[in-house]
């Protein structure tokens, strides 16, 4: 997998080198190709450099973060977005997710939570990319294809690098590898994703229990899925729902 091509915008010369310098670009096999400290600063970059990802602060000069967001997608409708502001307003969060926007990360940045975030936004990028092949009709029909649609279809089962390597009569090491090559992240990660992704489907379309949401995620005892939940999302399944519930 090519490396993806990162644009810094932020008003705040020490949050962009911090940024540059405590998060780990090379491991995630991303590159930061250019910085912005304002609004059509960040446009005439995004025009200059067509990054694939765009951090951004909400509240930067001349014109806002939103804002860049909103015009940007005219030219460049592919780039993924992620908010990191320091304002943890539930308007800025509403207006952000209606522009689809990647994620949103409040400051001070936990750059292991970031990490998850690139990671997901990767696992992203690879599913649309493998539907837009789908829509085009494309016959090339790439191993790790199969492998992550057979993971999506028994996601109630075992799911481990020695039954896919079963399945698919291919070496664990080989597979894992595939993870790496095809997608940009590991076979654990992926398989996080997807299963909190389906977590978040249910606990918001469904009545089901706790202990059923586990279950049908993968998870034989719910408090590992809680755990992990909480880890990935910031918050348990139950707030989850809560909140999705409030909202609406």
């Amino acid at each position: 997998m090519k490396k993806l091509r990162v644009l810094l915008v932020d008003d705040e010369i020490m949050i962009r080198e911090g940024f540059k310098r405590l998060f780990d670009w090379e491991g995630h096999e991303c590159e930061v190709v250019g910085e912005a400290s304002d609004g059509m600063e960040a446009l005439a970059r995004i025009d200059t450099f067509c990054p694939d990802i765009v951090i951004m602060d909400i509240n930067i000069p001349i014109m806002n973060g939103l804002k860049v967001i909103q015009l940007s997608r005219i030219k460049h409708p592919g780039i993924a977005f992620v908010i990191v502001s320091g304002y943890d307003d539930f308007s800025y969060c509403q207006q952000a997710l209606r522009l689809q926007i990647t994620d949103y990360i409040l400051k001070p940045v936990d750059y292991d939570e970031f990490g998850v975030c690139i990671d997901n936004l990767k696992i992203s990028l690879y599913e649309k990319r493998v539907s837009e092949e789908e829509k085009t009709g494309e016959k090339t029909e790439r191993v790790i294809t199969g492998i992550t649609r057979y993971m999506q279809e028994h996601l109630t089962e075992e799911v481990s690098l020695s039954v896919l390597a079963e399945e698919f009569h291919l070496n664990p090491q080989y597979i894992s590898q595939l993870f790496k090559n095809e997608i940009g992240v590991g076979f654990l990660s992926y398989l996080t994703n997807i299963r909190m992704e389906k977590a978040k489907k249910l606990l918001v379309s469904t009545q089901l229990s706790m202990v059923e949401i586990a279950e049908q995620t993968g998870y034989g005892d719910y408090r590992v899925f809680t755990k992990v939940f909480k880890k990935t999302e910031g918050i348990t399944p139950s707030q989850y729902r809560r909140e999705f519930l409030e909202e609406r």
